[in-house]
């Protein structure tokens, strides 16, 4: 059994919290009262507010992409759980600037009803607030799932453009817009060999046998859709990768950002060698490896695995991606 270093029951998420504003207290700030992280610089320009969340777990999601150029306030709920409609509500109000507030809302039914029921909150007190919803797992799309796709990967790119974009002084409608195509533009995949650890239990969230890879695993260890056998790397990502452009249908000669992450315990020998494979099946399909990203930037827990995002762009969108960037997590 493996157990986490913590004090005690529910101590883990606050002392990490506590730990992190005081890492980075030139960046950030945390509010304990209300359970939310605030920027302590962001642009003077931005007319909205950027106010992202979900469950811990994910670090740095979101906690570590709240600074200059992104995320003005992040709201982490508990470990693999949604922040509380109070957490967003009291982090909108203090996000929002002359144009209000946007969320950015991962499509998992806790965060869809409590990120919902702060926006009805704050209507009521008159501060513009609208939603982009990420939902880029492609092992969750499917009439079958009502829920419909989960978000995973791509959220980290969308909130990189997008405050980016808010930066411009571009309005709330504006950024809506461009948050919904940016969200209809991008795709992940993950695959793990090995589940993450249940804090609550100390065990692994589920079982595979050596020679077994779950393909299309959740961030909260969500079983795949299907369990395939273990081979080589290159196969592997060549499937994964024809699966994502599949789904995207980009034209020849298009353009693409690419996500490469680890889930927790993949080392970064591992993920350079997949964005390796990855590189070369973009070559032979004639699609241009814009930009990437190759590391742990939204994990989940302890899990072996990788996933792969792809956006497709264009110079408007490497622009905004391009511009400068000060968190605790991304910087350029």
């Amino acid at each position: 059994m493996a157990t986490y270093f913590e004090n005690g029951e529910d101590t883990l998420v606050p002392g990490a919290l506590r730990g992190f504003a005081r890492a980075h207290a030139d960046l950030l700030t945390l509010d304990a009262a209300h359970g939310f992280l605030r920027a302590r610089d962001t642009a003077p320009t931005r007319r909205v507010g950027l106010l992202s969340g979900g469950g811990s777990g994910h670090e740095p999601l979101h906690a570590g992409y709240v600074g200059r150029g992104m995320l003005d306030v992040a709201c982490p709920g508990l470990v693999f759980a949604s922040p509380h409609n109070r957490q967003v509500y009291e982090g909108s109000l203090a996000a929002a600037r002359s144009q209000g507030v946007l969320h950015i809302v991962k499509n998992y039914t806790g965060d869809r009803i409590n990120f919902g029921i702060a926006a009805e909150r704050l209507a009521h007190r008159d501060v513009p607030c609208a939603r982009v919803l990420v939902d880029d797992d492609l092992a969750t799309d499917s009439k079958d799932i009502a829920a419909g796709r989960r978000g995973t990967g791509g959220t980290v790119l969308i909130e990189k453009i997008l405050g980016a974009a808010a930066d411009t002084g571009l309005g709330l409608q504006g950024l809506q817009e461009l948050g919904t195509r940016l969200a209809a533009s991008c795709r992940t995949l993950a695959v793990a060999s090995a589940a993450h650890t249940a804090p609550t239990t100390g065990r692994p969230a589920f079982l595979l046998d050596s020679d077994e890879l779950e393909y299309g695993v959740g961030i909260h260890g969500e079983r795949a859709p299907k369990t395939i056998p273990r081979g080589p790397l290159g196969p592997l990502v060549e499937r994964m990768a024809l699966a994502l452009l599949e789904a995207l249908s980009p034209a020849r000669d298009s353009s693409v950002i690419a996500l490469v992450n680890g889930l927790g315990a993949v080392t970064p020998l591992e993920l350079y060698a997949v964005h390796a494979e990855l590189g070369d099946l973009l070559d032979d399909q004639g699609i241009e490896l814009a930009r990437s990203l190759v590391g742990e930037y939204i994990t989940s827990l302890d899990m072996r695995g990788f996933s792969i995002t792809l956006l497709v762009t264009d110079p408007q969108i490497l622009r905004l991606y391009d511009a400068p960037v000060r968190t605790a997590a991304l910087h350029w």
